[in-house]
């Protein structure tokens, strides 16, 4: 995990898990996009998403030339009990350690949560709902 004597760096790497997709986009420190990357999601097969996943974020690494933190938002959800997915729309990710997984795979810790919360907490922080009071997002698939 992160060597908290040094500073954290201001690359984020936000990454979209989807069911036929995998969209990573990179910010700099003042929220502007510096890239953007899609692939298809590999289907039914669980290692296979871990590594196109860990892939993705080490491409956009080395033509960036920095590493950053990463942000996941997935089909699913992180169960507490357990720290296993669940209720994914990917049932290849259903009852395993996703988070654990890609941690191992980047070498770092990675903010993992479910994709529905990414969006609302997106559109109340910076988007259509910034300065509400109360927010409700709603994603119909």
């Amino acid at each position: 995990m992160r060597d908290f004597s040094t500073p954290a760096p201001s690359l984020r790497l936000g990454i979209d898990l989807g069911g036929s997709k995998i969209e990573l986009i990179a910010l700099d420190a003042a929220g502007q996009e510096m890239l953007r990357r899609r692939i298809p999601t590999p289907q039914n097969d669980y290692l296979a998403t871990v590594a196109a996943v860990a892939a993705l974020v080490h491409q956009a690494e080395v033509e960036l030339g920095q590493s950053g933190r990463i942000g996941i938002g997935t089909p699913g959800a992180l169960s507490p009990a357990s720290g296993r997915m669940k209720n994914c729309n990917s049932p290849c990710l259903n009852g395993r350690p996703l988070k654990e997984d890609i941690e191992r795979a980047l070498n770092r810790e990675v903010r993992l949560a479910n994709d529905a919360n990414c969006f609302a907490l997106s559109e109340a922080v910076d988007g259509a709902a910034a300065g509400v009071e109360t927010v409700f997002g709603v994603i119909l698939g």
